[in-house]
């Protein structure tokens, strides 16, 4: 039962410019019809004057509730909640209450007072936490990945041009936006410039990139010549073509400033003391974990939050969108259920790295995660890659809430003497 049966609530349905209040007396009448505010200092000081009557006429403290709608919802509610009790919903909940009755109503009044009876007849999960920092930190990640991504596929557009313009180009290089591909690239975008370029300043600009000797520099610079000469022959050959490839190697060197500079603010961030030594700490035990890397760590932590805030794993689970959607009807019971995908994709897809790294070995032949690649190759043998990485994935989920939650770092421990242990201590609990 919701605790705010006997009381006001206020329901606001958020848009990117302005939102729609509709306030709920005591007895669940509507007390103040559908209103519009103004996203702006006169629309919120209108707003609180309006919550602040509905308070002083019963006599009571009110509820505000809004659904999470991007980042739309954010400063409304940062602004409300050091003022009353301000609670935020996932639109999941709401959409799945909405439109209870006979009639199909969809409209912005409708909605406000269906968040706003949501909020007052029904015990639904909402959050009311918010922190700054921790904001900041999980938009400066995200942006991060963004800009990866975006840098991923210029990448994928340059070597698409280079087979068209530079035919056999890739084969040279492992990486074709390395540092020393990148330097021959933006001096000589043809073959016929790397056929007339003066061969000691060929091999200068490899030498100088590379760092590798002169041997290696000469060595590349003949397989160079000889993909040239070849290119030359089967090749597009358009000035405008290589026009192309200056633009593609200029946007990828800006994406790479960019991450760069938000690499550094994240770190920045992290040694200042704006952030909780709790939430610190928590990145530290998540960095415990073999295969998890300091940033990818710090990726989680920030999608979590608060751990408090999940009572079990499974909670954990559904919010990063990895528990089994589910699909049965009488006697059907599908056997072919995919991820739900309904949480965090950011997180997902840290998530989704760390389990690629903890089932691979290293350089040495040791396993990064020689449990999790046990369990991978044995127990989940036959499975498709996909499925098993998810339950890899699923696994990793349950060690980041233990360490979280027990306040220690990680052990590798084998799964029977795991067992054991268990046991030993459920034998001491009882006695």
């Amino acid at each position: 039962m919701s605790k705010f049966l006997y009381k006001p609530t206020v329901g606001i349905d958020v848009s990117a410019d302005f939102s729609v209040v509709a306030i709920l007396a005591p007895n669940g009448e509507i007390y103040r019809k559908p209103f519009k505010i103004k996203h702006n200092r006169d629309g919120f000081d209108y707003l609180v004057d309006q919550i602040k009557k509905a308070e002083e006429e019963f006599n009571m403290k009110t509820g505000i509730f809004m659904e999470s709608t991007g980042v739309y919802h954010l400063t409304l509610f940062h602004f409300l909640k050091d003022k009353f009790e301000t609670f935020i919903f996932n639109p999941l909940i709401t959409n799945s209450n909405k439109n209870s009755g006979i009639r199909k109503v969809k409209n912005d009044k409708s909605d406000t007072i269906s968040i706003a009876k949501i909020g007052k007849f029904q015990s639904v999960k909402c959050s009311s936490a918010f922190d700054v920092e921790i904001y900041t930190l999980k938009s400066l990640c995200r942006d991060y990945y963004k800009l990866t991504d975006t840098k991923s596929t210029y990448k994928k557009k340059l070597s698409t041009d280079l087979r068209v313009i530079f035919p056999g180009y890739n084969s040279v290089f492992s990486n074709i936006t390395c540092k020393t591909s990148l330097a021959i690239l933006k001096q000589f975008t043809s073959p016929q410039a790397i056929l007339d370029a003066d061969r000691e300043i060929l091999i200068e600009i490899i030498s100088s990139n590379s760092r590798k000797g002169l041997n290696y520099s000469e060595n590349l610079y003949k397989k160079l010549i000889l993909i040239a000469q070849e290119a030359l022959y089967i090749g597009i050959k358009s000035s405008s073509l290589f026009v192309k490839i200056t633009n593609t190697i200029s946007l990828i060197e800006t994406l790479e400033t960019q991450l760069e500079c938000l690499l550094k603010e994240i770190h920045s961030l992290i040694k200042s003391r704006r952030l909780q030594e709790t939430f610190i700490k928590n990145i530290q035990l998540i960095y415990s974990i073999p295969g998890i890397g300091e940033l990818t760590a710090i990726t989680i932590m920030s999608e979590i939050g608060d751990i408090n805030g999940f009572l079990k794993p499974k909670h954990l689970i559904a919010y990063f969108g990895i528990d089994p959607s589910v699909n049965q009807s009488g006697k059907f019971n599908s056997d072919r259920n995919k991820m739900s995908k309904r949480g965090t994709r950011i997180g997902r897809r840290a998530l989704y790295a760390i389990a690629l790294a903890s089932v691979r070995t290293n350089k040495n032949g040791k396993p990064n995660n020689e449990v999790l690649l046990k369990y991978y190759k044995e127990n989940l043998k036959g499975k498709k890659k996909k499925v098993a990485l998810g339950a890899v994935m699923n696994k990793l989920i349950k060690y980041i809430f233990s360490v979280l939650k027990n306040q220690k770092p990680f052990e590798i421990r084998d799964p029977k003497i795991h067992e054991k242990m268990y046991l030993q201590n459920q034998c001491k609990t009882v006695a």
